[in-house]
């Protein structure tokens, strides 16, 4: 059995554990993306001389600029672990907004994204334990990142989209705010307009089951 990768926030009082499948990437590079609450930077690179919309980076794309906001570091660790996630944001031919959590909402979780209550009815505490739990522990983590990976931008309101997850979303605007549905999910604001697409800073998480 792989070693299980647990990381403590100092600020937290909750831990996240992010188990290492034979599908995640390295430990060593788990370590490295997730040395989130420090003041390290991801360089940019890709420099480009199209010409882009006002407000938007241009010669930059969404994996340059995920780590550089430390209000959504947790979320931005995560997606450097899901090779699905990390591939489409480090590709400039293929746009995307991205749904970040806060650090706040992803320390309210009332369980940590790898786990499922199904999975602990049906096979107990152990349900995580050895590589099929392993495994069932990065499927679900893949499940809760992609569902906050929007393969649209820009991205229309009322515009009804799917995730990577394959779950539905729309935004709506209420009160001069970003709102996104379904769920009444606030947007905080819109950290990064990029190359690629948008960085969406999120008061809580999107639904994933």
């Amino acid at each position: 059995m792989k070693p299980s990768l647990l990381l403590v926030y100092p600020t937290a009082t909750i831990c996240l554990v992010l188990a290492a499948s034979a599908q995640s990437r390295p430990l060593s590079s788990i370590l490295k993306s997730l040395h989130i609450l420090g003041n390290s930077q991801f360089p940019l690179t890709n420099p480009s001389n199209i010409a882009m919309p006002p407000g938007v980076s241009s010669g930059v794309i969404i994996s340059d600029v995920m780590g550089k906001t430390q209000t959504i570091a947790i979320f931005s660790g995560l997606t450097r672990d899901i090779d699905s996630v990390a591939d489409r944001l480090d590709d400039a031919s293929k746009n995307a907004t991205v749904l970040a959590p806060d650090n706040a909402a992803m320390k309210g979780l009332s369980r940590k994204p790898w786990e499922d209550p199904k999975e602990y009815e049906s096979l107990g505490e152990s349900a995580y334990q050895g590589q099929a739990g392993e495994d069932r522990a990065h499927r679900n983590m893949r499940r809760f990142v992609e569902a906050h990976i929007v393969a649209t931008s820009p991205w229309r309101e009322h515009e009804k989209v799917e995730t990577l997850a394959g779950n539905t979303v729309w935004y709506e605007t209420k009160g001069g705010e970003k709102v996104i549905q379904p769920g009444n999910i606030q947007v905080l604001s819109v950290a990064d307009k990029v190359g690629n697409g948008e960085v969406w800073i999120l008061k809580d998480v999107i639904n994933y089951q």
